[in-house]
């Protein structure tokens, strides 16, 4: 599908609405999406963003100042998904726990529906958070037009949202943290600085995580990444990962390849 045929179906999905409030992450979908809508429905478009310890600090610095130079209406909320027991212990489903939350918190702030980020690639994944879209009747624009993640950064690139485009999958920070392992603030707080550590330490380093494990911290990089270190660096990086946050002196660190949702244990 090319890019002026993506376009004409999400403008067409987009078009059928009459308002819409859109929860916005900071990440390249949904940021994408709120540009497309204001453009499309200017002054009927209302952006929700969660003021939430699991949302990189980096992420809503990005929504804020699209927010200023767009002319967004911007709503901040908070959903206080850490004041569900459900979500704090962290189950394989807890995503469904926290969005239930979101869209909820949202739902009651604005009569008009929901729209998601959501894409096509989005569906083939465990994605617990989807069902509770589905009870809250949440709409998904980009899959209605058939859209993949590749498309939506295509669409950013056609606008000029070069920094959108290329930035990094990067889900909530409570992600990193191993299925079974109680979120905690710290835990959230620590994450994003780390993991903002490493790519100043490393600015050429796309995919970073920083993973709370029940055997200490594991810092995953892409292959490249590690084979350009090599062993000497890597040691080096776990020293400066040490010297720089205390919270890591007492706990072990492990350097390797990062593995897409690896923070998630599956049981039967």
């Amino acid at each position: 599908m090319t890019t002026k045929s993506m376009l004409e179906r999400l403008h067409a999905s987009l078009r059928s609405l009459d308002t819409c409030a859109i929860a916005v992450s900071g990440g390249v979908d949904s940021m994408t999406l709120a540009y497309l809508a204001h453009r499309l429905l200017p002054n009927r478009v209302t952006v929700y963003h969660a003021n939430s310890a699991a949302v990189p600090k980096d992420a809503a610095e990005r929504l804020q100042r699209y927010a200023r130079q767009e002319g967004w209406i911007l709503k901040w909320i908070d959903a206080a998904e850490m004041a569900d027991r459900n979500y704090v212990r962290n189950p394989v489903n807890r995503c469904y726990f926290c969005k239930s939350r979101l869209y909820g918190t949202i739902a009651k702030a604005t009569t008009g529906p929901i729209c998601s980020g959501t894409n096509m690639d989005d569906l083939a994944d465990y994605r617990p958070g989807l069902e509770a879209a589905r009870e809250h009747r949440v709409l998904h624009p980009y899959v209605e037009a058939g859209i993949d993640k590749t498309g939506v950064r295509a669409i950013a690139h056609a606008f000029g949202l070069d920094d959108l485009a290329d930035l990094p999958a990067s889900p909530c920070l409570a992600s990193r943290i191993e299925t079974g392992i109680a979120i905690k603030h710290q835990d959230l707080a620590l994450i994003d600085r780390v993991e903002t550590g490493i790519r100043k330490y490393l600015p050429t380093a796309k995919d970073v995580r920083c993973r709370v494990r029940s055997g200490g911290v594991e810092v995953e990089l892409n292959e490249a990444q590690l084979q350009e270190l090599g062993d000497f660096k890597t040691r080096a990086l776990t020293d400066y990962l040490c010297a720089t946050f205390p919270e890591l002196k007492n706990r072990a660190i492990k350097i390797t390849p990062y593995r897409r949702g690896s923070g998630f244990i599956h049981v039967a």
